[in-house]
């Protein structure tokens, strides 16, 4: 840990942030323990611990990671699966802000690890987060950078790392504005491991230690190598699927259902055995989506009522968490959502893995580096709307032999592009 005093100007740049924060802690805090005393109703534990109260410590010291939602948690695993492996004395306590995430974390490592919500960063809660975990480093994944969260690590002397570092050049201009209140994060930071080359060069122009910047490359390409044949086999066959050529979309966000069963209903008059995969990004659009989908008079089945796809069967509503990588290995094309909605695109690695080719809109500055790489070997295709989605998707319909091409050169480019997690291990127990 770097000892860099922050400047008083730094100081004040601090408390003032935390006193704007104070104001919404405030306001939640009330709402909490009015429900509690006039409506008697148990508060949910993340309601809790977002305010610092019933933290529930059992495993002190190891690792706090932090991870702000589904997407982080995904992408970290493998990285937390080779830290058990590799060093299994070490305790694991995982942090999210979302529901989502802690569900994802339950789902995918159960009680090998704790979680918990990562309370409000402010300076008071943040000193009790880490005095009752207690870790020997602290990780962030990706994005994320406290201010509170950073002083006080740097204050007791814990490491703290942003690993798979993300920072868009948006991102990049707009902390440049709030200089004296980013400087001292990334003067106290031990290192940032950045995902990719752009990265690297915007945490570059915010001023970050260059002793302490590394480019370790995207984690996301150290997918675990899982067939996909066994997968394929299985749920095609557990829904009925096999003869249909399949189209899937993965992580979808307002407006982009409406376009894609607008682009469905017209691709499905050239190629009748056509079925459409939803997978909605937000557990909470579940039922919206459905009821879109009946309102364009497509037959729908959902996931969650178990049952085969009928000969009729339009689409298939995912409305289950945690089976999207396996639909998207029983997929011919895969369209990644976040990309036609201004969210800056969602992983096409997941979709690319298994060999499926991929289609995206122009909203893709969340993963610059893994689209670009996608596109040059031809296993990405931009799409603007819906009549490029027709298009697009129609000609790889309509050419299984160009599609099985193009998603083959999309996996043997991501099998060769491994190391990420390796790179990163080596920076964070290097101290």
């Amino acid at each position: 840990m770097q000892d860099v005093k922050p400047t008083p100007r730094e100081q004040l740049s601090r408390a003032l942030f935390t006193l704007l924060l104070l104001l919404p802690y405030t306001l939640a805090f009330m709402l909490f323990v009015g429900k509690r005393l006039f409506r008697g109703k148990q508060q949910s534990l993340r309601d809790a611990q977002r305010l610092g109260l019933w933290l529930s410590i059992e495993r002190k010291g190891g690792l706090l990671l932090h991870c702000v939602s589904v997407g982080e948690v995904v992408a970290a695993t493998p990285l937390i699966k080779r830290i058990m492996l590799e060093r299994s004395e070490l305790p694991i306590t995982i942090t999210t802000t979302t529901k989502t995430g802690a569900e994802r974390v339950q789902e995918l490592f159960g009680n090998s690890v704790q979680h918990l919500y990562l309370p409000f960063d402010l300076p008071f809660l943040m000193r009790r987060l880490m005095r009752q975990v207690d870790p020997q480093k602290v990780l962030i994944m990706e994005v994320e950078l406290w201010p509170n969260l950073v002083h006080t690590c740097w204050e007791r002397h814990i490491p703290i790392f942003v690993i798979n570092a993300r920072m868009t050049t948006k991102s990049m201009l707009r902390y440049r504005k709030l200089n004296t209140l980013v400087s001292p994060i990334l003067n106290h930071l031990s290192g940032i491991c950045a995902q990719g080359q752009r990265d690297f060069d915007n945490y570059l122009a915010l001023g970050a230690p260059t002793d302490r910047l590394f480019l370790t490359n995207n984690i996301k390409f150290d997918l675990p190598k899982v067939p996909r044949e066994p997968l394929y086999r299985e749920f095609r066959t557990k829904f009925d699927m096999n003869g249909r050529q399949v189209l899937i979309a993965g992580s979808t966000h307002d407006p982009e259902e409406k376009i894609l069963l607008q682009a469905f209903k017209r691709l499905k008059a050239k190629f009748p055995t056509l079925l459409l995969i939803l997978v909605p990004r937000h557990p909470q659009r579940f039922e919206t989506v459905g009821k879109l989908v009946e309102s364009e008079s497509l037959r729908l089945i959902k996931v969650s009522e178990n049952q085969p796809c009928a000969e009729n069967t339009d689409v298939l509503l995912a409305d289950q968490m945690g089976l999207l990588n396996q639909l998207y290995a029983t997929a011919d094309i895969a369209f990644v959502g976040g990309s036609l909605a201004e969210r800056g695109g969602h992983n096409a690695l997941e979709p690319a893995v298994f060999g499926v080719p991929v289609l995206m809109g122009p909203s893709r500055h969340n993963n610059p580096q893994i689209c670009q790489l996608l596109a040059e070997t031809g296993a990405l295709q931009l799409v603007e709307n819906e009549q490029h989605l027709v298009e697009k998707a129609g000609r790889w319909l309509a050419d299984g032999h160009k599609a099985h091409e193009a998603g083959n050169a999309g996996r043997q480019m991501i099998l060769s592009s491994t190391g990420a997690i390796d790179a990163t291990l080596e920076r964070i127990f290097a101290q």
